[in-house]
């Protein structure tokens, strides 16, 4: 066979390839564009229905801070070898206040003017603005601050007026490699948008400063400003709030994390009822699956949520519960780890039914309870402690499963539990944190907020006091002379 033969033989069999992978995988030349129009397609029709139901929102908030006193003898080296250099400068002085504004972003999900948010962008604010894409300004105000989730609904009053609004996407739906848009005002320089896809649908294991940390991730660009801005899909519906990002320098890295739209929905229902969020209380908490797991837990890979603790009263324990069982779904969703198991049971409402794959020794089973609310037996009896005691400043309550949700202790704790503490009373400067449990007070036993009542009242005319409190597995002792 001749070369030119042999050259026309390869030719033929590399076009017959071809054909035949273009016959096998029809979809890729489907994928491909076409035509200019195709080349040319935009999100600029997308962001021109959905950028005007995202706002603008600026906090002023009042910050006491203490000046510092500082004088030109504590720099001096005689005094330095005694004291060490620097002793003095951070000698208490007197309490000034300032203004301090943060800026952040804000979704509008009632046309009659609700707002959610993240709960960091307005905390502690005395004014809040919000302002419009097209310039118009609003005072808002607070409807609903929920920490746990880093959620807040506010609302202002546009005179009747029906504003753009974004509906609520399911977020369950979503899955990786979708695509999105993240809209907001990063670094104050006014709206912006960016796009990215899916990054994971179920992000769980950051490190926050809420309870419930289970996110959208995205790589859309997300700055500082951002936060409370809208994560939406390709139909212009409302997919997360835009709430924290991973970052080395304070810029976006392309990992950005977004509340889910499941979650926001729960807190606007909230809302709607009055203000109050109310969960559902099950008396279980849970640990990860590891790997070194699995054989004794009859599991073929590391997943579901190995239950802890549970408590005798609760809602679980009637249900069957033990400890020892793993939890593998509730209502049909996967549960990966803990942090999937408290977002799953937070979007139950109180009143629904909780439908549970449970694994005991290797064999599922279902379990079927209702969402209760969490009981607050004994009554907390909130009281703020007054007078010339280290109390003093410090609001106090019996402990029950209701006021444990609420103060982040677990639901079968007992005892007084310190709910808030005022800034610069007594209380504040002993280093009370809410969450404390006073164990006792003087030598006197402190089981309930009979006993404080009593304590204190025969303590009236004292100067020095002992105060035992447990924060954690940590118990402290403590003595202050007043």
């Amino acid at each position: 066979m001749t070369k030119a033969k042999k050259q026309n033989l390869l030719l033929s069999l590399f076009s017959g390839l071809l054909l035949a992978l273009a016959a096998a995988v029809p979809s890729l030349a489907q994928e491909v564009p076409q035509t200019r129009a195709d080349i040319q397609m935009s999100f600029a029709p997308l962001v021109k229905k959905s950028a005007p139901a995202v706002v603008n929102i600026y906090a002023k908030r009042v910050v006491r801070e203490r000046m510092r006193v500082i004088s030109p003898l504590f720099n001096d080296p005689f005094f330095g070898q005694f004291f060490g250099q620097g002793f003095g400068n951070d000698m208490g002085g007197p309490v000034r206040e300032r203004i301090q504004n943060s800026l952040g972003s804000g979704v509008i999900v009632d046309p009659a003017g609700q707002i959610a948010t993240n709960t960091h962008v307005i905390k502690g604010a005395t004014e809040i603005t919000v302002v419009l894409q097209d310039g118009r300004e609003f005072d808002a105000e607070k409807v609903l601050v929920d920490e746990k989730t880093d959620l807040a609904i506010l609302r202002i009053d546009p005179k009747g007026e029906k504003l753009a609004a974004l509906p609520l996407a399911d977020s369950d739906a979503i899955e990786v490699g979708d695509l999105v848009l993240a809209i907001g005002n990063p670094f104050g320089v006014g709206q912006t948008v960016t796009s990215g896809i899916v990054s994971a649908t179920a992000r769980t294991g950051m490190g926050g400063y809420m309870d419930y940390r289970y996110f959208i991730q995205t790589d859309a660009a997300i700055n500082p400003g951002n936060s409370g801005g809208a994560l939406i899909d390709m139909q212009g519906r409302l997919m997360g709030i835009n709430t924290m990002i991973f970052t080395r320098d304070g810029g976006s890295v392309g990992i950005g994390f977004a509340v889910p739209a499941n979650m926001v929905r729960t807190v606007i229902d909230a809302s709607n009822r009055g203000g109050k969020l109310v969960r559902p209380w099950t008396g279980l908490s849970g640990q990860p699956v590891t790997s070194d797991m699995m054989a004794t837990l009859g599991l073929n890979r590391a997943r579901g949520a190995l239950i802890n603790r549970v408590n005798p009263k609760g809602p679980a324990a009637k249900a069957g519960i033990r400890i020892g069982d793993v939890i593998l779904s509730i209502n049909g969703h996967d549960i990966q780890d803990p942090e999937a198991l408290k977002f799953r049971l937070a979007t139950v409402p109180v009143g629904g039914d909780i439908h549970l794959m449970v694994s005991r020794a290797g064999k599922s089973f279902d379990v079927k309870m209702k969402a209760e609310a969490a009981p607050e037996i004994p009554p907390r009896q909130a009281m703020t402690v007054s007078g010339n005691n280290p109390l003093s400043g410090a609001t106090l309550g019996n402990l029950s499963p209701a006021l444990a949700d609420e103060i982040d202790l677990p639901d079968d704790s007992e005892g007084v539990a310190v709910i808030e503490v005022a800034a610069g009373t007594p209380a504040a400067r002993l280093g009370l944190r809410t969450g404390d449990i006073i164990q006792m007070l003087n030598g006197a036993d402190i089981p309930s907020m009979t006993e404080l009542k009593a304590a204190l009242g025969a303590s009236q005319n004292i100067r020095r006091w002992q105060v035992q409190l447990r924060r954690g597995a940590q118990v402290m002792n403590l003595m202050i002379t007043l």
